[in-house]
């Protein structure tokens, strides 16, 4: 498979783009400011097989802390690029930059207050102010950067567009891509050449369409820059592989992305081999999607595989574009000549095309959780797999699980209800994108999320 041309951006002691491997990372879930899990965390991950570590700087003790990270990683002789990744605080990304090979922000809160979900209104000459102060803002970081030779991610998150780009472009990929073009250009300007660009989605349908619009607006503007894929908040276990797979394979197999992360609710260093595998499977499903055989509006696929990951792995990549795209609206799967239904019901889900399970969309935890991530999602799926078996209308349901509020309320404007995470063992509960009770002692919240949900469908 073909990959895109692209500029080469550099990260510490790799490159990323620019004819290089695709690289494959993880996020750290420790506390920053804690030293010691942290660095035995990114041990873990790089040990896997990560070749970036990126873990959160919620605040400037975090971004300081970072230094401490990368040199006692580096004490060790392990020279893995640090990416700091910052929301909310554009002074973080500043000291961020002086410490880490990577600083990634965010178009949505970089500048703009945290999305509110209001109606607002802007002139052209306000919306080209607001355009000024994200420029005046965003030229220091990058002399920083260039200064200390600090790459720079543009990571644009479907739910957290800014309420500007929503007042101007709403809740679509056109408005995810011009977030993204916004920062892009002034790099362009400012001659700044080391960044990689991410746009995310929970939703494979808008994750792969944003990235193929992006491809072409940059075409367009004579940009090559290095793409990052990834899936937000693709769950765990089976789920969380299979919508990872359709969403970053699609465009694995368009020769699309230079670097990629899984993003799953289990230990960071779980995801590495699975992003390998997604990796070192392109070639044979980019093969597999061309060649597929399509009859009455079914794809079939057929596989003769002993390891089963790998063949939800194959199966999801093959499948996914061609899905996505509509070119067909069911799916049959046989493995040694026997048919996989549940499977391809599961791959039907993630590509949006047809829903016979409650669905889950569930963040993989960050240093900004303060509850018992994973330990919840358990609960939850227990608690609401129980009740299906008396109420099938649970099946119907999309369930947020997110550790914070970054990407929280918007990436669940996708759900009918979300469980967020709202301060140590602090939990707020949603319907839809509304908060409808805040701040619920951890102990109690599955409980009343699942009174929430019952009062709701009665």
């Amino acid at each position: 498979m073909k990959r895109r041309e692209t500029t080469p951006t550099h990260v510490g002691n790799i490159t990323i783009g620019g004819g290089a491997p695709i690289r494959v990372q993880s996020m750290t879930t420790t506390n920053t400011n804690d030293t010691e899990a942290s660095v035995a965390q990114a041990k873990r991950i790089i040990a896997a097989g990560g070749e970036l570590v990126r873990l959160t700087t919620q605040g400037r003790r975090e971004a300081e802390n970072m230094a401490n990270i990368s040199a006692a990683l580096k004490a060790e002789g392990i020279m893995t690029p640090l990416v700091a990744d910052v929301h909310f605080n554009a002074n973080v990304a500043d000291v961020a930059a002086l410490y880490c090979e990577k600083v990634r922000v965010n178009p949505g809160n970089y500048v703009d207050p945290a999305r509110t979900f209001k109606k607002l209104e802007y002139t052209d000459e306000e919306y080209a102010e607001e355009l000024k102060k994200i420029e005046q803002r965003f030229v220091p970081f990058l002399n920083i950067c260039k200064e200390h030779k600090t790459a720079v991610r543009i990571g644009v998150n479907h739910g957290s567009l800014s309420d500007r780009i929503m007042s101007r472009y709403g809740d679509t990929p056109e408005g995810i891509v011009e977030s993204c073009l916004e920062f892009l250009r002034i790099c362009k300007r400012e001659q700044f050449n080391d960044v990689v660009l991410s746009i995310k989605a929970s939703n494979t349908v808008v994750m792969v369409t944003s990235v193929r619009l992006l491809v072409k607006a940059m075409e367009k503007e004579d940009m090559h820059y290095p793409l990052h894929l990834g899936v937000t908040e693709a769950g765990e276990g089976e789920d969380g592989r299979i919508k990872s797979a359709v969403g970053i394979g699609a465009l694995l197999t368009e020769g699309i992305g230079d670097t990629i992360r899984v993003s799953l609710s289990e230990e960071p260093e779980a995801e590495i081999p699975v992003a390998k595998k997604l990796v070192s499977f392109i070639d044979e499903c980019a093969a597999k999607r061309e060649s597929a055989r399509i009859e009455n509006d079914t794809l079939i696929l057929e596989f003769d595989e002993d390891n089963t990951e790998d063949l939800q792995l194959k199966a999801a990549m093959s499948a996914g574009a061609l899905l996505i795209d509509g070119k067909a609206k069911e799916l049959t799967i046989y493995n040694k000549g026997e048919e996989q239904k549940e499977l391809a019901d599961s791959i039907l889900q993630a590509a949006r095309v047809k829903f016979t399970k409650t669905e889950y969309i569930s963040c993989p935890g960050c240093g900004r959780t303060l509850y018992d991530l994973r330990g919840t999602i358990a609960k939850i799926k227990e608690a609401i797999g129980e009740a299906a078996k008396h109420d099938k209308r649970f099946n119907t349901l999309k369930i947020g699980i997110m550790g914070c509020i970054v990407n929280g309320p918007g990436e669940m404007a996708d759900a009918d209800f979300g469980y967020v995470g709202a301060g140590p063992n602090k939990i707020s509960l949603y319907k839809g994108k509304e908060c409808v009770e805040k701040a619920i002692p951890e102990a109690e919240a599955v409980g009343k999320l699942l009174a929430l949900i019952k009062e709701n469908l009665s």
